[in-house]
């Protein structure tokens, strides 16, 4: 099985997510390449099927993850997707193992990664992650769980920060927070913001730009989270028509 670790020297060779190019007006590949070199330093590994698909592991030291988590000596599992037609094959059990494999060679004391109480876009599969042996260690509101896979005996469990337990902020409106992390997350940030005011709305958009931006958020995914009159509403990159439902 031909498993590509990105790196500094082949990243701007490789696919690295669900988008194969930047499009006319719209540089998210090329953001998203940016973060990801801004985060080698921190740890950041990113290991992906040798095929311009959706196949990948994404992690890095859970003390420098861009997430309000309370979990030192792990490593936080970011982005963790095997999509369509790479279902099925082995393809997610061989990232995972690399995963795993990594966290011992590196003294870490087990794996954590963001999910669901059910599948839900974009947050990991739970089911495939409980059957791994991945267990709850933490909850934080409306539907966000903290799954953990300790490696050594009497790990401490992993635990999500106070600031993102409640799903609500103070203020009202439509509040956005966004980050590079995912390439369309700022054009269709962008997107529903003119959709908006469009209708005589306005949405605040609060863009992370560093970790510590992100490790203080009010909710668990700072890839794209929405927040209307203080109250968490989803954290699924929406479709101008989509947000216009809402």
């Amino acid at each position: 099985m031909d498993i590509i670790t990105v790196n500094p020297s082949n990243i701007d060779n490789e696919h690295v997510c669900c988008a194969t190019s930047d499009k006319k007006g719209d540089n998210g590949l090329t953001r998203r390449k940016a973060w990801m070199k801004s985060q080698f330093s921190d740890g950041l590994i990113f290991k992906k099927l040798n095929v311009n698909g959706k196949v990948f592991i994404e992690y890095l030291p859970a003390e420098n993850a861009w997430s309000p988590i309370e979990a030192p000596g792990y490593l936080f599992i970011k982005c963790f997707w095997v999509s369509g037609q790479f279902k099925g094959k082995g393809y997610a059990n061989a990232l995972l193992s690399e995963c795993i494999d990594d966290a011992i060679s590196q003294g870490k004391l087990g794996l954590v990664i963001l999910s669901s109480p059910k599948k839900m876009p974009f947050l990991s599969d739970p089911k495939y992650l409980k059957h791994k042996g991945f267990t709850v260690c933490d909850t934080a509101l409306p539907h966000f769980e903290l799954l953990y896979l300790p490696l050594v005996d009497n790990a401490p469990k992993p635990i999500f920060k106070s600031c993102c337990k409640q799903g609500n902020i103070n203020e009202d409106g439509f509040v956005l927070y966004y980050s590079d992390q995912c390439p369309y997350a700022e054009k269709y940030s962008s997107l529903i913001s003119d959709a908006a005011r469009d209708k005589g709305k306005m949405i605040k958009l609060i863009k992370y730009q560093s970790k510590e931006h992100a490790q203080s958020a009010p909710t668990p995914f700072t890839i794209y989270s929405l927040f209307h009159n203080g109250k968490f509403i989803t954290n699924e990159i929406l479709s101008v028509a989509k947000f216009l439902k809402l």
